[in-house]
């Protein structure tokens, strides 16, 4: 209970990235610790067994490298597997730490910015599958209508360092125009999954300018901030010194020249082998 380590931070590839970054320009004191499982990325067109899997022996590395809290940044694990790792593992892996997702700090947000209480969210197949997102904001929210569209090409326009392509310029119309067809009184569209932000650009081209974009890292961020000053108990053993690593399921090479597209920086990572 008294020992200290990291906030870890985990996702599938490198859009987890975008959280970690708002993450610590909000919270620059704590130390981080970010898993990347590169190697079996992307999670959105996985299983739900599959993903909770996975994402499981994820949070199990990084309890023990010693994060005391985890935050899974990536809509997918959210999706499919935090609740299950709340309420059926953790009683059994560590009752004292914690594990928190993207979904619900995104949902929380969403009342005070649409007006239409129209919403659109964009977001791999795994996640709009799930009906994560509404089933959250019909908890908070139930006048609010909310459309969901997969966009199945964008994570891998990202991943493979295309997004600035003629042909990622395709595939974001294509979907967009997808989502506003179905319910054209939208004002307010969440970008629900954390590569989406190296598209924004893209994104805010083919929007109508009167829809705002929600980006889910400030929110994450922000309600990070919050939930720390609410549990001392858990803010205690986050460790400080303004640190960050950073681990890969898959090659150091592709992670550094990835972390730099997504993070403008260069990085020092680790091979790591998840099971």
């Amino acid at each position: 209970m008294t020992t200290t380590g990291p906030i870890g931070i985990f996702d599938s590839g490198y859009g987890g990235l975008t959280i970690l970054s708002k993450i610590r320009e909000l919270l620059p004191q704590y130390n981080y610790l970010y898993l990347g499982d590169n190697a079996r990325t992307p999670y959105g067109t996985r299983s739900f067994e599959v993903v909770y899997e996975f994402t499981l022996q994820a949070v199990r590395k990084l309890f023990d490298l010693g994060c005391p809290l985890v935050i899974l940044a990536c809509n997918t694990a959210s999706a499919k597997a935090l609740r299950s790792i709340q309420q059926h593992d953790l009683p059994h892996l560590d009752p004292s730490r914690r594990v928190l997702g993207v979904i619900r700090p995104t949902v929380e947000c969403i009342g005070e910015l649409t007006y239409t209480r129209h919403v659109g969210l964009l977001a791999t197949e795994g996640t709009v599958r799930s009906q994560s997102y509404p089933l959250e904001i019909h908890k908070l929210y139930p006048d609010i209508q909310l459309t969901g569209v997969p966009c199945p090409l964008w994570v891998p326009l990202i991943e493979n360092n295309e997004f600035n392509s003629p042909g990622a310029d395709y595939f974001v119309q294509k979907y967009l125009n997808q989502l506003l067809s179905q319910d054209p009184e939208i004002d307010t569209i969440i970008l629900g999954c954390t590569h989406y932000p190296l598209l924004l650009e893209k994104i805010r081209r083919y929007t109508p300018s009167h829809i705002r974009l929600v980006e889910q890292g400030q929110y994450v961020a922000s309600s990070l901030k919050d939930y720390l000053a609410r549990h001392p108990e858990i803010r205690t053993r986050c460790e400080t010194g303004g640190a960050c690593q950073f681990l890969t399921t898959e090659s150091v090479e592709k992670f550094r020249e990835s972390a730099n597209v997504f993070l403008h920086q260069e990085v020092q990572v680790q091979t790591v082998t998840l099971e």
